[in-house]
């Protein structure tokens, strides 16, 4: 399969996946917490529920290198979620929709998940690499820094 072909099949699949979770997430929790808290508590109740809702996979091993402890990969996954609830959550206040969070939340199971070679493991690169590792988390932070300061556009 071409890649192009491999990007467009795994976009409509990685919707509809997406989809069902985000009906939850950005569909009812997000606009919920929104009317009753501020955008940061938003975000950040948004990211830690998200992530603890995939606990169980990582800690039973279903999810997540099986070459990394758990303790790191429970501890990267949480800060990268976190980092990114900021941007779903500043998308779904700003434009009133839950599709965002969909074509967010698709596109990061794509190219993170998906496309081999672009976080593929080579040795040390697994404590890096993919949802589990620390350059992700990292970059997470930045996005919610980036995200958090642009709080001020939203009307709530």
């Amino acid at each position: 399969m071409t890649s192009l072909k491999a990007i467009a099949f795994g976009t409509v699949f990685g919707c509809v996946f997406a989809l069902g979770e985000e009906i939850g997430w950005q569909g009812f929790f997000v606009p919920l917490l929104a009317r009753v808290t501020s955008f940061t508590k938003t975000a950040l109740l948004r990211g830690i529920v998200w992530s603890v809702w995939h606990y169980p996979l990582i800690i039973f091993g279903v999810y997540g290198s099986k070459e990394l402890p758990v303790w790191y990969k429970l501890i990267c996954f949480t800060v990268l979620l976190i980092g990114v609830s900021f941007a779903f959550a500043w998308f779904r206040l700003k434009s009133g929709s839950l599709w965002t969070g969909m074509f967010l939340h698709a596109s990061h199971n794509l190219f993170i998940q998906g496309l081999p070679g672009l976080t593929t493991d080579k040795g040390i690169t697994v404590y890096l690499i993919d949802e589990f590792g620390a350059v992700s988390a990292v970059v997470a932070l930045i996005v919610a820094f980036i995200f958090w300061k642009k709080r001020g556009q939203l009307s709530l």
